[in-house]
Protein backbone atom coordinates (compact mmCIF):
# COMPACT_ATOMS: atom_id res chain seq x y z
CA UNK A 1 0.00 0.00 0.00
CA UNK A 2 1.40 3.40 -0.93
CA UNK A 3 0.94 6.81 0.64
CA UNK A 4 0.32 9.85 -1.55
CA UNK A 5 0.48 13.41 -0.24
CA UNK A 6 -1.52 16.12 -1.99
CA UNK A 7 -1.48 19.89 -1.52
CA UNK A 8 -4.99 21.37 -1.54
CA UNK A 9 -6.28 24.82 -2.46
CA UNK A 10 -9.81 26.17 -2.02
CA UNK A 11 -10.69 24.10 1.05
CA UNK A 12 -11.84 26.46 3.80
CA UNK A 13 -14.85 25.10 5.68
CA UNK A 14 -15.71 21.82 7.41
CA UNK A 15 -18.17 21.16 4.56
CA UNK A 16 -15.34 21.55 2.05
CA UNK A 17 -13.27 19.03 4.02
CA UNK A 18 -16.18 16.59 3.98
CA UNK A 19 -16.73 16.98 0.22
CA UNK A 20 -13.08 16.45 -0.64
CA UNK A 21 -12.73 13.52 1.78
CA UNK A 22 -15.79 11.83 0.29
CA UNK A 23 -14.54 12.36 -3.27
CA UNK A 24 -11.16 10.86 -2.43
CA UNK A 25 -12.68 7.87 -0.61
CA UNK A 26 -14.80 7.09 -3.68
CA UNK A 27 -11.70 6.56 -5.87
CA UNK A 28 -11.01 2.87 -6.48
CA UNK A 29 -8.05 1.66 -4.48
CA UNK A 30 -8.23 4.24 -1.68
CA UNK A 31 -7.99 2.65 1.77
CA UNK A 32 -7.89 5.76 3.99
CA UNK A 33 -7.77 9.56 3.80
CA UNK A 34 -6.34 11.98 6.34
CA UNK A 35 -7.09 15.59 5.43
CA UNK A 36 -6.50 19.17 6.53
CA UNK A 37 -7.23 22.55 4.98
CA UNK A 38 -4.05 22.58 2.91
CA UNK A 39 -3.19 18.90 2.51
CA UNK A 40 -4.45 15.35 2.12
CA UNK A 41 -2.66 12.09 2.78
CA UNK A 42 -4.14 9.12 0.96
CA UNK A 43 -3.23 5.48 1.52
CA UNK A 44 -4.01 2.75 -0.97
CA UNK A 45 -3.28 1.71 -4.50
CA UNK A 46 -5.07 4.52 -6.37
CA UNK A 47 -2.97 6.47 -8.88
CA UNK A 48 -2.16 10.10 -8.03
CA UNK A 49 -3.80 11.29 -11.26
CA UNK A 50 -7.13 9.70 -10.25
CA UNK A 51 -7.03 11.50 -6.88
CA UNK A 52 -6.30 14.87 -8.49
CA UNK A 53 -9.09 14.31 -11.02
CA UNK A 54 -11.61 13.40 -8.29
CA UNK A 55 -10.93 16.66 -6.45
CA UNK A 56 -11.02 18.81 -9.59
CA UNK A 57 -14.34 17.27 -10.71
CA UNK A 58 -15.97 18.64 -7.54
CA UNK A 59 -15.65 22.14 -8.96
CA UNK A 60 -16.13 24.91 -6.36
CA UNK A 61 -12.50 26.00 -6.84
CA UNK A 62 -10.92 22.95 -5.21
CA UNK A 63 -7.47 22.14 -6.54
CA UNK A 64 -5.20 19.22 -5.65
CA UNK A 65 -1.58 18.99 -6.72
Amino acid sequence: MSRINLALDGVTTPEDLNRVTTALMMVDGVESVDIGRDWAEVEGSAPRSALIKAVSELGKGYVAR
